[in-house]
């Protein structure tokens, strides 16, 4: 097979600019590393953004939907429905995320990329389906080939669509009821991690849920094992639509060299899985929080993250990383508009 866009080359960080991002930390009126976090973010914004002066003004917020069939198993304590109720809510502003997006002043992008309930067009909504949600994994493939490269196909053009606005920072979001099944079954896979140890409530499963979420992966895992072996088949076998385009957006943002903000447990799993289709695309993803689902710890130590937030969030759609936006802008306002030492006329620790 030839190489597919996905595979091909990503962005280089400009060390230029790190380096003069690096140096001016270290003249600001304060003890060197006493802003912890928010130094190293300033630095890593400077070298992605080619500028010793980052700035994360212009914002893009896409929220990919899509249903998954494992749901059939009993593995969710909401309707399929919800999924399809939840678009009208994000576009009429009743969300967390559109409350976020519109406080944030951010552009909010909603995809329907396949829901099992039938909706009517909905304006602000893209429709763009590629089946009524996925097949039910614990007894076929999720989805087809084809299937997962127009999913995948879809996050890049939300990508270049962030592009073209002027967009600083993107955040990909889901909604899909199932789909921390479906995330957790991948992340099992990937982590070679059992279900027992990742599977949690998700939207609220009790604690008889969640084993019967575990068991249901367990099979699944055992249907699917001999074909699993490459990111793409887990994510065809294994996966949804909506993570399945979060992890094209996440490998297009390193094409285009646009800064990726990670949300929780199923956008993580998502930015796992596009590491291991094209490593190089890691220097441009920042991880926004440490969510409550028990896999997202270890999916978060497996990409090497230092998330800035950990409020115990479960909600998804994107939320965890919109609420972690003000901290970038006051890290690049702090590296940008504080005195140096010598500007202050402040005396420096001697050498």
């Amino acid at each position: 097979m030839s190489e597919q866009w996905w595979q091909q080359g990503c962005q280089a960080l400009d060390m230029t600019a790190r380096s003069q991002a690096q140096a001016r930390q270290q003249q600001l009126t304060k003890p060197a590393g006493s802003l912890g976090q928010l130094e190293q973010l300033a630095i890593a914004l400077a070298a992605m953004q080619g500028s010793q002066r980052p700035q994360v003004e212009q914002l893009w917020i896409s929220i990919f939907a899509g249903d998954h069939g494992v749901v059939a198993e009993g593995v969710s304590a909401y309707p399929q429905a919800v999924t399809g109720q939840m678009l009208r809510n994000f576009v009429s502003g009743g969300a967390a995320i559109s409350v976020l997006a519109k406080q944030l002043g951010a552009t909010l992008e909603v995809i329907d990329l396949g829901i099992a309930v039938p909706l009517e067009p909905l304006a602000g909504v893209r429709h763009l389906p590629i089946g009524p949600g996925t097949e039910n994994f614990a007894h076929a493939s999720a989805m087809t080939a084809d299937q997962l490269r127009l999913a995948l196909d879809v996050g890049r053009s939300s990508v270049q669509q962030a592009q073209e606005a002027g967009s600083q920072l993107f955040i990909g979001g889901e909604m899909g009821i199932g789909n921390t099944t479906s995330a957790t079954a991948m992340a099992c896979v990937l982590l070679e991690c059992s279900a027992l140890a990742l599977a949690g409530p998700g939207t609220g499963l009790d604690s008889a849920g969640v084993a019967r979420k575990a068991e249901v992966i367990e099979i699944a895992l055992a249907l699917h094992r001999s074909s699993i072996s490459e990111p793409f088949e887990i994510l065809q076998r294994l996966g949804g639509f909506e993570i399945a385009a979060l992890t094209g957006a996440y490998i297009a943002c390193a094409q285009q060299g646009i800064t990726a903000l990670v949300d929780g447990f199923i956008c993580s799993v998502a930015a796992l899985l596009a590491v291991r289709l094209n490593p190089a695309c890691r220097d441009w993803l920042l991880f926004a929080h440490s969510g409550a689902e028990p896999g997202h710890q270890r999916v978060l130590q497996a990409l090497q993250a230092e998330p800035l937030l950990d409020l115990g969030l479960r909600l998804g759609e994107g939320s965890g990383a919109a609420l972690a936006v003000p901290l970038l802008r006051l890290a690049c306002s702090l590296h940008n508009d504080m005195a140096t030492f010598a500007e202050a006329a402040v005396a420096d620790r001697p050498l």
